[in-house]
């Protein structure tokens, strides 16, 4: 039975977490950097670096003590080595290094991304294959989940991740950061009719993603309002929000839909830190309901970044004995399926 320590730098939180085969997490600790970055507006790459600098070291030393543990008694060291922000990144991932070095433990690096796709397996026991919604601040994609390393992306955002949309909108309204659970709560009890967002690339035959053109209309609307008041918030966040909604409902079902009669096609995890708003989850439960799948979506607080999502990909990536060397390094871009054709325009995230 493997016990894993995981280190999560990738962008804003600083996660640490020891998890063992049997799917237990016996000790995580979470550090969220929201004060460092409120005064910007969004995540400032070089603050969020030092700011993972500062208290990595003491995260690890109280999650060990937490578990009852010294370096003797892991298996291996799992660190987030990509896509992310380069700087947060190589934090944990030297840290990680020297950990290794010092104790003769094995490294391996974790795509982020995996880490969310995995995450399922953990939480809920879920056999693969099957279809994964990953939405979060930095990718908006679904991807064909047949094994660990095996993924076939059905589709992409071509402009746009749906949480950097949720964090514009929150900035344009003056709600601040972060702005998913900000636009989230300004949302409950507004009328999600009172403006006719578009629903960009809605009924396409494609499985791609566009919210650029959405983040644009919420401007105009803001722009030509006669007062901006809590109601006018309430309505635009609700109208913002039903419209992502309807997107990702409508790509996701496109997605089951080119698997119908296939094993992954009944079963849909959704991942990623916008996995946690309560209306999205909601639409999503129908859509799952509609198709006849089964719909899995983990707990709130592992569906943003964290150590235990990285400790339990490192276990399932250590038990098929993939393990990397002390030369690893970061990559700010590591796409789930490398042979896939990039998308056209630009800002593309892969």
């Amino acid at each position: 039975m493997a016990i894993v320590l995981g280190i999560e730098t990738s962008c804003d939180e600083t996660g640490v977490a020891i998890v063992d085969g049997e799917r237990r997490v016996l000790a995580q600790s979470l550090f969220s950097q929201e004060d460092e970055h409120k005064l910007y507006g969004g995540v400032v790459p070089e603050i969020a670096a030092r700011a993972h600098l500062l208290r990595l070291d003491r995260l690890i030393e109280r999650t060990m003590a937490e578990a009852g543990l010294d370096y003797a008694g892991l298996d291996a060291v799992a660190v987030t080595a990509g896509p992310g922000l380069i700087g947060g990144l190589m934090v944990g991932i030297v840290t990680a290094k020297a950990i290794c070095l010092a104790t003769g433990l094995p490294l391996v690096a974790v795509n982020h991304l995996e880490a969310h796709a995995l995450t399922a397996r953990l939480t809920h026991g879920l056999a693969f294959p099957y279809t994964l919604l990953l939405v979060s601040g930095g990718h908006c994609q679904l991807q064909l989940v047949e094994g660990v390393g095996r993924y076939t992306r059905l589709g992409s955002t071509i402009d746009d991740a749906v949480g950097e949309a949720f964090d514009k909108v929150a900035k344009m309204l003056g709600l601040g950061h972060p702005g998913g659970p900000l636009v989230e709560a300004a949302a409950q009890g507004g009328d999600p009719h009172r403006f006719r967002l578009p629903r960009p690339l809605y009924a396409q035959p494609h499985c791609n993603f566009s919210f650029s053109g959405l983040k644009t209309a919420v401007r105009q609307v803001i722009l030509a309002a006669d007062a901006v008041d809590d109601a006018f918030v309430a309505d635009l966040c609700a109208s913002f929000e039903a419209a992502v909604a309807d997107c990702l409902a409508d790509r996701t079902a496109r997605a089951l839909q080119r698997q119908a009669g296939t094993a992954a096609a009944r079963q849909l995890v959704v991942a990623g830190g916008v996995a946690a708003n309560r209306h999205i989850r909601a639409r999503l439960q129908e859509l799952a309901v509609a198709h006849g799948a089964g719909l899995v979506i983990p707990p709130p607080a592992l569906c943003g970044d964290n150590g235990v999502m990285v400790a339990w990909a490192g276990i399932e990536r250590l038990a098929l004995g993939l393990t990397d060397g002390l030369d690893v390094a970061a990559r700010p871009r590591w796409p789930l399926d490398p042979e896939a054709e990039p998308l056209g325009g630009a800002g593309v995230k892969a």
